[in-house]
């Protein structure tokens, strides 16, 4: 038998000025056939997951077709286009298939189709056809449709947040297929698409009031014929009709079962949805509590998220740092402008004046003008050995350069956005977290893998920019309603 595989997947932040263009995808992946194998098969991504259980089995899996691009902006329609027509002809051209593994994110926005991920995986079931059996996982900040449900025979989502369980669940959906192909189970799922919006900064799925939540999902696992079940985070910088959370039971053939379910836990969060609103912290105050807590202590800038799609140049902790001439800080910045600066300068020089961040809009503070001291010049490519968010062992900055200031200020400059998801990013550069009361990472729930282990603190910052956990500073035009909190429930 022969399960094919395709991904693509992108998280649109459609509040960004930016698109995303083909050249994103390119840059990150873009491949098909064998040459995807390579790329994901050791890796704690699904893809990874996939493989790895279909290879116990004399089931020969199928690469077809993988796209993947950092969070960004909405994706143009010409670009969309393309990857479809590319994806199509692959799984065209890739001969009798029994099943289909595949892995959308789940909060996909195009020009032309604001629900990208049901508009590609509608086309991938008109292709196929109505029986061959197709499995699918999700990013938890999946922004979920009925057309998505409606495409595939059984969802399976990410269970936690920092995402360290991608490959698990792609071993998950992989043995759903081989139990599926055998005959020992026909899945079918329901889901409950609620009127809440999670904010992000309750989402860490380890902590209250996300874990409960997880409990009692587990605890409904083990009702007879229930094959998986899945909570959805969502994606609220996404405007987008099904922007908001929800849930999703699988079982063996008994829809009244699943959809029962997946009410059940539904009406939980309906319940208990005041919980899920934000604590926010301003900079100011964390910076007041950074000063009487063990260091380091982590910053996480929610506003400039670059998990989110965010333009990872935003500077106004920094400005407040230098507001108050310290504490000893590190922080990193996208600013390939000023990077070649500072390697065009060379380590031990001063530049006079630099201006670092704050560039690619007016969303994120203004540039941070100040003398620095290049201190050290790097390639920016680095790899990470454990498991941490989003599954990737290899990364590349870019021409990397650090720089210092007079106010206890350390600065990262590089020329490639890339989130803070391994110390790695650190470590390669001669940055040691220990030397600093302050590390600025800038997510909320993703960094946590890597920067908990060497920071006995951390603080979710409320920071402006186009991933602000202030969700009611967002003019949406095209979510539903009503939807709490921006409405009331009943």
């Amino acid at each position: 038998m022969r399960v094919g595989i395709i991904a693509l997947q992108h998280e649109s932040n459609t509040f960004i000025q930016t698109a995303t263009e083909l050249s994103d995808f390119e840059y990150d992946v873009l491949a098909t056939g064998e040459a995807i194998y390579p790329i994901f098969a050791d890796s704690a991504h699904e893809l990874g997951g996939f493989f790895a259980s279909l290879a116990e089995t004399d089931i020969e899996a199928v690469p077809i077709f993988v796209a993947r691009a950092l969070p960004g902006g909405t994706i143009t329609q010409p670009t969309v286009e393309t990857l479809l027509q590319q994806m199509l002809k692959e799984l065209k051209a890739a001969g009798p298939l029994d099943g289909l593994l595949v892995a959308p994110h789940g909060a996909g926005v195009s020009e032309g189709a604001r629900d990208l991920d049901g508009y590609w995986l509608t086309q991938v079931r008109e292709t196929v056809g109505p029986d061959l059996p197709i499995v699918c996982t999700l990013d938890a900040h999946a922004n979920v449709s009925q057309a998505m449900i409606d495409a595939c025979n059984a969802t399976i989502v990410y269970r936690s947040n920092p995402h360290i369980d991608q490959r698990e669940r792609g071993i998950e959906a992989a043995r759903l297929m081989q139990r599926t192909l055998k005959g020992e189970v026909t899945p079918t799922q329901a889901a409950c698409f609620v009127p809440v919006a999670i904010n992000i900064e309750r989402q860490h799925t380890s902590s209250e009031p996300c874990a409960s939540l997880y409990r009692l999902a587990d605890e409904l696992l083990k009702t007879p014929g229930v094959l998986s079940n899945s909570i959805i985070l969502g994606f609220p910088y996404a405007d987008v009709y099904e922007m908001g959370s929800g849930f999703i039971v699988v079982t063996d053939n008994d829809p009244e079962l699943a959809q029962q379910l997946a009410d059940q836990l539904g009406e939980t969060l309906i319940q208990r949805r005041d919980e899920f609103q934000a604590h926010l912290v301003g900079i100011d105050d964390a910076l007041d509590q950074a000063e009487q807590l063990a260091g380091p202590v982590c910053f996480l800038d929610m506003g400039d998220n670059i998990g989110g799609g965010s333009p990872a140049d935003g500077t106004t902790i920094l400005h407040a740092i230098r507001q108050r001439g310290g504490p000893t800080s590190f922080a990193c910045l996208y600013d390939p402008e000023a990077a070649q600066q500072a390697i065009a300068a060379g380590p031990g020089a001063t530049l006079t004046q630099l201006a670092m961040g704050g560039k690619t809009d007016d969303q994120h503070g203004a540039p941070l003008i100040c003398d620095v001291t290049v201190v050290s010049l790097h390639d920016g490519h680095f790899k990470e050995p454990e498991v941490r968010h989003g599954g990737k062992t290899e990364f590349h900055m870019g021409p990397t350069a650090i720089v210092k200031t007079d106010f206890g200020l350390t600065i990262m400059l590089n020329s490639h956005r890339t989130p803070p998801f391994s110390l790695g990013q650190l470590t390669s550069c001669g940055i040691a977290p220990a030397d600093y009361q302050i590390l600025i990472a800038k997510g909320v729930q993703a960094p946590l893998a890597a920067y908990s282990p060497v920071c006995p603190n951390l603080i979710r910052v409320n920071t402006p920019g186009v991933t602000s956990a202030d969700m009611q500073q967002f003019q949406y035009q095209f979510r539903r309603q009503p939807l709490f909190p921006f409405e009331s429930i009943h």
